[in-house]
């Protein structure tokens, strides 16, 4: 999917929100950003913590699930339950696009439908309600593990 933003403003961006809320800076919350940033998928915080222990050997798998709960509850990253393995996060400056999620592998397909658009949007107006947002995850079994 594309990006709205580039990197480098996301992380200003997360500098300017930490010295608004008065926290120290951390390194290791730019890290998790970075990864996340330039896998450009869906990754578990196991992942993200194996690919921050590269550069950090001190990062630990706990302060991982804490930056990524700060980092999801302040917008910059989207978890996604996948019922497989849990919750995977992907950077949240992305253009609109819903998940197909396989429930034998995991693997995550992102696509946008401009048909499905359309529908919800009618769909909300039909019970006279505006449509503010929505987030849509079609659990299948894909192609290689029906095989």
């Amino acid at each position: 999917m594309e990006r709205l933003e580039t990197l480098e403003a996301i992380l200003e961006r997360l500098r300017k929100s930490i010295r608004e809320k008065g926290l120290k800076n951390s390194k290791q919350r730019e890290e998790v950003l970075a990864v996340l940033y330039k896998s450009g998928t869906h990754l578990s915080p196991e992942e993200i913590a194996q690919q921050i222990k590269l550069a950090d050997r001190g990062a630990s798998l706990s302060s991982v699930y804490r930056l990524l709960a700060y980092l999801e509850q302040e917008g910059f990253i989207s978890g996604l339950k996948t019922n497989h393995g849990g919750k995977r996060y992907e950077i949240a400056s992305k253009l609109h696009h819903d998940h197909i999620i396989c429930l034998e592998c995991g693997e995550i397909i992102e696509f946008v439908d401009e048909e499905i658009e359309r529908l919800q949007l009618e769909v909300a107006q039909k019970f006279g309600a505006k449509l503010i947002s929505h987030d849509m995850r079609l659990f299948v079994k894909c192609e290689k593990c029906s095989s």
